[in-house]
Formats: structure tokens, sequence, C-alpha cells
């Protein structure tokens, strides 16, 4: 996976962004391990659950495999807002791929912080195949949270022909 596949969002600005702003719909990238947050996800569609149509679910094998890399590409596309969801701890088809996904989240939540960027911009949960109520109350939390920090607006890479984002 590149980040070159991942949608690339625009968002003009022009004499009308403060109505942008109070109508901001944050775009945020789910990065969801196949076994457990993505089955999770599946049965919240399954099960006609309401959530906001704010995120773009990107599968993963596991959720040991998303790179700070692959989360600041993201950053830097375009997204509001990054959510990383694995399986539980114990339950990982990789044995400790989740284990490694905390410590990173940790780092890059630090870092994050510390070059500037609201860390409340990136998130980690852990959701089972069982938790699609789960699923769409931390979509809902995690909306209303990059909502309420607004548009991501730095390290956002901007397009040579002045396109926006």
């Amino acid at each position: 996976m590149t980040s070159s596949s991942w949608p690339r969002w625009r968002r003009p600005c022009h004499k009308n962004c403060v109505d942008e702003t109070l109508s901001f719909e944050p775009k945020i990238i789910a990065f969801l391990c196949t076994w457990c947050s993505y089955a999770g996800a599946d049965l919240a569609g399954i099960s006609r659950l309401q959530y906001p149509p704010s995120i773009r679910i990107i599968k993963v094998p596991c959720s040991g495999r998303i790179s700070a890399n692959l989360i600041l590409d993201a950053i830097r596309s375009g997204a509001d807002g990054v959510l990383v969801s694995g399986c539980h701890p114990g339950d990982c088809h990789y044995q400790s791929g989740n284990y490694h996904a905390r410590r990173r989240f940790v780092l890059l939540k630090n870092l994050l912080e510390f070059v500037g960027l609201e860390s409340d911009r990136l998130h980690f949960t852990w959701i089972s195949a069982s938790e699609g109520e789960q699923f769409a109350a931390v979509v809902r939390e995690v909306t209303d949270r990059v909502r309420g920090l607004g548009p991501a607006t730095r390290f956002v890479k901007h397009l040579p022909d002045g396109s926006g984002k």
C-alpha cells in the first residue's frame, strides 16, 4: 500500500471559509485489522448501525503493520484524523502485532505533540469482530473529537497546480 493510492481531499479556501468551518465534516482514515476490527465494522454495517460517513477504511492484515510513515502520509494527504484499530490484547492472529501497534501509537502521539500537531487527531482502539456497536460508537466519538479540532492544515502537502491538497 502506498500513500499515492489514498484519496486526496480538496478543501479550497475562499471567501466562504467561515461557512465551511461551521459545516466542517472531517475526513478520517481508519486502518482496521482484517481479523477483528474490519469484521467489527462489517458487523456494524450488516446490523445497519448508524455512524458518521467521515471515515475511509483501509483494511490491513494486522494493526502492527501500520507504520508511523503511513499515519503521517495520511495526514499529509489531507486526512483530518487517523484511527488505528486492532484485535484485543491476547487475540492478535499474529501473536503480538497489536502490542507493537500500541507501542508505536504512544511514541507517535508524543511525536505529534512535539511537532505541534494536535495529538487528538490520532486514535487507537481495540475492536473485536463481535463489537459492531462499539465500532459505531468509536467512529462517532473520533469524528466528534476531530470535528472539534477543525481542519488539519499543518503538514498538508500542497500540489504544484495550487489546487489544494
